[in-house]
């Protein structure tokens, strides 16, 4: 599948749930948009990210500024996305540049690239629960000019 491919697309509700995950990463990251959070995010909504849980738009505002101070030029690219009943999955790929200290080390000026998977459960049209799941050791190595660590056997 090609970046926002057929798969992507589409008239159904799971097809409406797909396109609303995906309106997500182009206002709010793309665009810059904080706003958008406030829209997006039901006042309840536990966002599980990695280790660490947050709650609703504020809980995920500190999260969103913390990355927007350390990374600039974002852009998120959709890749493959599925849907069933009130739940969405979108994998992505996206690049940024380092320019802060929101990592405990100094702006490197890097463009990083990275992927990940995001998972929403929507209800009236808002995220109730998301899982967040991102390559942060490979930014950090990004950064670090490390070489790939032992951590992960690939299939090769």
């Amino acid at each position: 599948m090609t970046e926002q491919g057929n798969v992507l697309r589409g008239d159904s509700m799971s097809d409406h749930q797909k396109q609303l995950l995906i309106r997500w990463f182009e206002e709010v990251w793309n665009k810059g948009r904080r706003e958008v959070i406030d829209e997006m995010i039901s006042p309840h909504c536990i966002i599980h990210d990695g280790e660490g849980t947050s709650t609703g738009p504020e809980g995920f505002k500190l999260f969103f500024d913390r990355m927007r101070t350390t990374f600039s030029n974002f852009r998120v690219t959709p890749q493959e996305g599925l849907s069933e009943g009130d739940f969405a999955c979108l994998r992505w790929s996206a690049t940024m540049r380092h320019i802060g200290e929101g990592l405990g080390m100094p702006p490197s000026r890097k463009e990083i690239r990275t992927t990940g998977m995001t998972l929403v459960r929507i209800k009236e049209g808002k995220f109730v629960e998301a899982w967040q799941n991102w390559d942060m050791l490979g930014v950090m190595q990004q950064i670090n000019e490390a070489g790939p660590t032992m951590t992960y056997i690939g299939a090769r």
